[in-house]
């Protein structure tokens, strides 16, 4: 296996020109870490995310909010983290920042402590 290296708060490419840039840096077994990027001042209606997995997030840089299907919003700032159960509904309700915002999330299977 080849050593990967490389700095977590250089900014992505973007040739699409896309608000929110997903990039998984390592995965095996039943995880997977990955670096997401998001522009300043960024709403996201609509979308949710559902996933199979649990998710341990943590903002890096920036500021923002996640919202959940019954309402409930999350302000993060940084330094702050959450735990997301698998199958539980969210989404970013918004982001402010400049810079970008950058998060830390790891996907899982996890019991929480």
């Amino acid at each position: 296996m080849n050593s990967k290296n490389g700095n977590f708060f250089s900014s992505p490419e973007n040739p699409a020109g896309e608000q929110e840039i997903f990039e998984t840096l390592f995965n095996g077994g039943d995880f997977s870490l990955e670096r997401i990027c998001t522009k300043k001042d960024y709403k996201e209606p609509g979308r949710w995310y559902d996933q199979e997995k649990d998710e341990w997030v943590l903002l890096l840089q920036g500021s923002a909010a996640l919202e959940f299907e019954d309402g409930r919003q999350i302000r993060l700032e940084t330094g702050d983290y959450v735990f997301i159960p698998a199958r539980q509904k969210h989404r970013v309700a918004y982001t402010r920042g400049n810079p970008e915002c950058i998060w830390l999330a790891i996907h899982g299977y996890f019991r929480v402590t």
